[in-house]
């Protein structure tokens, strides 16, 4: 059997998209982080994706994984134990400075890979009318990938800017952003995107 995508429809980005930066904090954005890495160039693309938002007064949303207490995705912590860094009022759970998080922001904390599951921000969308989603941040094979599923498993039109996501792993990262565009939303570059907006 050969590789073969699916053929795919154009997705419209609408007239009010969300921004959707997923774990941009300290635990997965520094490189002291054992959760962490190099990512750089992915604040530097996250950084014009903000400011273009901010000019259009568009939402922004910034999810970060925060850990109450021991039993919360416990399964999850302990396939992946270097998450326990991300407890409340640690600096790994704090967003990286480069954003400059201001009081119109929302920030959404969460326990899970997508910033959906067991989160408000469904409802935080409908009452914010957004009718498309440009998702970013870290890391593209995990919660990047598991919150542009959810995305589209809530009917929103999903966009992703390459630059603006990052992995550990270069090979999951290329590998996840085909199999998005092929299936759940489309990817690409941060100029075109910013462009279409």
């Amino acid at each position: 059997m050969t590789d073969r995508d699916l053929r795919i429809g154009e997705l419209d980005i609408g007239s009010r998209p969300a921004l959707i930066v997923v774990d941009l904090s300290l635990g997965f954005s520094s490189p002291e982080s054992p959760l962490g890495g190099d990512f750089s160039q992915v604040i530097k693309a996250n950084v014009k994706l903000v400011e273009q938002f901010r000019r259009h007064n568009w939402p922004i949303f910034f999810s970060t994984v925060v850990y109450h207490d021991e039993k919360k995705a416990s399964v999850f912590r302990q396939r992946l134990p270097d998450l326990n860094i991300l407890q409340a009022n640690s600096k790994w759970v704090e967003i990286h400075p480069d954003m400059g998080l201001t009081s119109t922001d929302t920030l959404i904390e969460k326990q899970w890979p997508s910033a959906f599951f067991d989160t408000p921000l469904n409802q935080m969308l409908q009452q914010a009318h957004v009718d498309s989603l440009v998702i970013t941040g870290l890391t593209t094979s995990g919660c990047v990938r598991a919150t542009a599923v959810d995305g589209l498993q809530h009917n929103y039109p999903v966009f992703l800017p390459r630059e603006a996501c990052g992995d550990r792993n270069n090979s999951a990262h290329h590998a996840s952003l085909h199999d998005i565009h092929a299936k759940y939303g489309t990817v690409m570059s941060l100029d075109e995107l910013l462009q279409q907006l």
